[in-house]
């Protein structure tokens, strides 16, 4: 299985709590205004990388606290994220995934066939469309204010949206 790929970077403390190996995918239908990525939104750029080559590579890596899935949007590469995430968490991997698409569209299958399956690898998923007037500084780990970081373990299990309490994050300080 293939997935299209604008880059990975590792080491970032950027994307989610701790020091996060993130894979930026290619391709998203959201084009949000001020997105920091539109170079990304071409679904027909970027490269081609073998899931299983991909998997070996993060989890060769030791220095990470876990994996964060940018984009573009990585829902819209759902049956390549669908092998990814299956890998990464039969490994333990924390993952955190960031999409244009709402936690209730996940979960109606909005983002793609594959996407609630998805959901049930993820750690936290980070949701919502970026949207420029609510640009906020002060969102931990987010461009907007309507973006939320929703636990989804607790939010599978409850039947709804239950957000991250941020203020269980260690950051060392």
């Amino acid at each position: 299985m293939m997935v299209r790929l604008a880059g990975i970077k590792r080491h970032s403390l950027v994307n989610g709590p701790g020091v996060r190996y993130v894979v930026f995918f290619q391709g998203c239908p959201h084009a949000c205004p001020g997105c920091q990525n539109p170079e990304t939104w071409d679904p027909s750029k970027g490269n081609p990388v073998d899931v299983n080559a991909l998997t070996k590579d993060i989890l060769s890596d030791h220095y990470k606290d876990g994996v964060t899935l940018s984009g573009g949007d990585p829902l819209l590469q759902g049956e390549g994220l669908l092998e990814l995430v299956k890998n990464l968490k039969a490994s333990g991997t924390n993952i955190w995934c960031y999409t244009g698409w709402t936690y209730e569209e996940v979960v109606n299958s909005k983002a793609g066939p594959y996407s609630k399956e998805v959901l049930s690898y993820l750690d936290v998923l980070v949701d919502g469309p970026f949207v420029l007037k609510l640009l906020s500084r002060d969102c931990l780990f987010r461009g907007s204010t309507n973006q939320r970081l929703i636990d989804v373990p607790k939010s599978l299990a409850l039947g709804r949206a239950v957000e991250v309490d941020s203020s269980s994050f260690d950051f060392g300080l």
